[in-house]
């Protein structure tokens, strides 16, 4: 069993980890907390944590957790418009959630929340479920990061009176696949009581489904970087989450086996290191190929597949022609053929890698959600 530690002043709580279902209903508010200092945006006027009633996989009940930023200076009639953050991946141990630890890339989620923060808008930023939270975290299951980004902006704004209904998600990374996928649900998931505008998707981890059905022993041969090899048993251990039937500890080698299970409580960057300096293969830590798996595709693309169809506010997509964290092709691709059908989307390219681009898009992302809300 996992135990949760939140840090609060100089005390810590342990609260055991167990998957227990949440009876508050789906954007209720069920308690507000103290932000820790290396979780708190540099220059928010105010900033809490709160807890709210959300789904999990199995559209089971849970309780989820985000941060509140508020900008300082009075609320503007109406309050102030939510951008909701969805962030990258910082691993999957409680003591990863943005929440409690802050981010992964401090320098730069600061940078580029202060950007909007200065821009007028508060932030509500998603842990995502089973982050920080009781209950495992079902790694890019699409529609879970949905409820949880919706539910987050239901809470925060059901909370606190000087934040507006309106609002617009922004992600990268992990977050970029969940801005789309809330571009796609927030409407249905939110219902009459929110304002629902956009998105902003940067980094988005397109087609990844496709790159996971060869695995299996000997593939990929090659020792890969040190964050898609933790991408990869993130991803592992989010299909155990979902899909516990699946079994797929019984695919993996007894080394496999203990990465999977290292995986459950590192941190991205901690993890990714370790995983370096052992020299882990990926293709290597297989008894058996993935591919075995009855359906296997069209179970990947249930759970983290980008949809292609069904947005209705316009849809933002930045893309680094540099990006070796997600497979730049495969995302231009989504974006030719959400064009091609018809859906609200604007795509940008930058000259940078993964980190890069998430600053680099601002001067085109800050005009186009400024549009949204006039």
């Amino acid at each position: 069993m996992r135990k949760l530690w939140i840090a609060a002043g100089a005390c810590a709580i342990g609260l055991l980890n167990t998957p227990t279902a949440s009876a508050d209903p789906a954007g209720a508010v069920i308690s507000v907390e103290p932000l820790s200092a290396v979780a708190t945006l540099p220059g928010s006027a105010h900033a809490a944590r709160i807890l709210y009633g959300s789904t999990t996989a199995g559209d089971q009940s849970t309780t989820a957790s985000a941060a509140v930023y508020f900008p300082p200076g009075a609320p503007p009639t109406g309050g102030w418009p939510v951008i909701a953050w969805a962030h990258g991946t910082v691993g999957l141990g409680d003591d990863c959630a943005y929440s409690i630890a802050g981010p992964a890339a401090v320098e730069r989620d600061w940078a580029y929340l202060g950007a909007w923060l200065n821009q007028g808008y508060a932030i509500v930023a998603a842990d995502y479920a089973g982050l920080g939270t009781p209950g495992e975290h079902p790694y890019l299951n699409g529609s879970v990061e949905a409820h949880n980004v919706v539910d987050a902006v239901a809470a925060a704004t059901t909370r606190y009176p000087a934040l507006s209904r309106k609002w617009a998600v922004v992600g990268q990374s992990q977050g970029g696949g969940a801005a789309v996928y809330t571009a796609r649900y927030a409407t249905e998931f939110g219902g009459k009581e929110l304002d629902y505008r956009g998105a902003v998707a940067t980094g988005v981890p397109a087609y990844i489904e496709n790159i996971l059905q060869p695995l299996g022993p000997g593939v990929p041969p090659i020792e890969l970087g040190a964050h898609t090899t933790a991408y990869v048993f993130y991803i592992l251990n989010g299909l155990r989450t979902t899909y516990p039937e699946l079994d797929i500890e019984s695919f993996l080698t007894a080394s496999g086996k203990h990465w999977l299970e290292r995986a459950r409580t590192e941190c991205v960057d901690q993890f990714g290191d370790e995983l370096s300096a052992n020299n882990v293969v990926i293709g290597e830590q297989f008894a058996r190929p993935l591919a075995q798996i009855p359906d296997l595709l069209g179970i990947l693309t249930r759970t983290m597949g980008l949809p292609e169809s069904g947005y209705d506010r316009p849809l933002f997509l930045g893309q680094g022609l540099r990006d070796t964290d997600v497979i730049t092709p495969a995302t231009l691709l989504f974006a030719a053929r959400l064009e091609a059908g018809g859906q609200p989307v604007t795509l940008h390219t930058y000259p940078d890698d993964h980190n890069g681009t998430v600053n680099a898009s601002l001067p085109d992302s800050i005009p186009f959600v400024r549009s949204l809300f006039a």
